[in-house]
């Protein structure tokens, strides 16, 4: 397949059903795989998977996020790795912008693209601080930035090969960081995909014990 869509879950209720609903589709007409990994077995995630017709991997026991993004990567067949959060909305066109982005610069190996904030269902604040989830915005056009986020990332897996896959002794935010700072200080270029947009959604039912408890799924990051 052109890509493989990895998405790692930690029990992530409707947000998953919201998720490949966004991408089973885009999925099926660029050729692409999507999989999905339950950090532990989860009934739910598999009956959602399932009626999306997506593929599924559970760990055992829950690992942590960089151990179930590395049995993603291994159950991948692609070349080309495509990583999301559970809790994200993708429009139309964002895999083909993130198919056309690796094919348009070949010397990159490592691609991003925005990360809109998406809350939905009643107040998350008083406006004076940033949303309480991952975002990002390079600007209009592509270029080479220092980092990216897992919510909407893509590496070639070559490059994963030669530098070795995620840290799994690594819990919590700045589990793909790490891998990406390794990436750069060896000379890799991380090239931003201006077209390749998605939305992470946060909902106000999300109580503050539940959302830590999955920060680094993508609720509350």
């Amino acid at each position: 397949p052109p890509a493989s869509i990895l998405i790692p879950t930690l029990r992530p209720g409707a947000y998953l059903d919201v998720t490949l609903a966004s991408v089973m589709g885009q999925a099926a007409e660029a050729g692409a795989e999507v999989i999905v990994i339950a950090d532990g077995p989860d009934a739910e995630t598999e009956a959602t998977s399932a009626r999306h017709g997506a593929q599924v991997v559970t760990l055992p026991r829950q690992r942590g996020l960089n151990s179930a993004r590395n049995a993603g990567i291994a159950a991948a067949r692609s070349d080309l790795l495509v990583f999301i959060d559970q809790d994200v909305r993708a429009p139309a066109g964002w895999l083909q912008a993130v198919i056309d982005g690796a094919h348009r610069y070949p010397e990159r190996e490592v691609f991003g693209g925005p990360i809109r904030a998406r809350l939905e269902g009643g107040p998350h604040g008083c406006g004076r601080e940033p949303p309480p989830i991952t975002t990002l915005d390079a600007g209009a056009n592509d270029r080479d930035i220092p980092l990216v986020w897992g919510a909407n990332m893509a590496i070639r897996r070559q490059a994963l090969e030669r530098e070795g896959r995620f840290d799994e002794d690594l819990l919590g935010r700045g589990d793909e960081e790490a891998w990406e700072l390794m990436y750069t200080a060896r000379g890799g270029r991380i090239r931003y995909l201006a077209a390749a947009g998605l939305d992470h959604r946060r909902t106000a039912a999300d109580s503050s014990t539940w959302v830590l408890a999955r920060a680094a799924y993508g609720q509350g990051r």
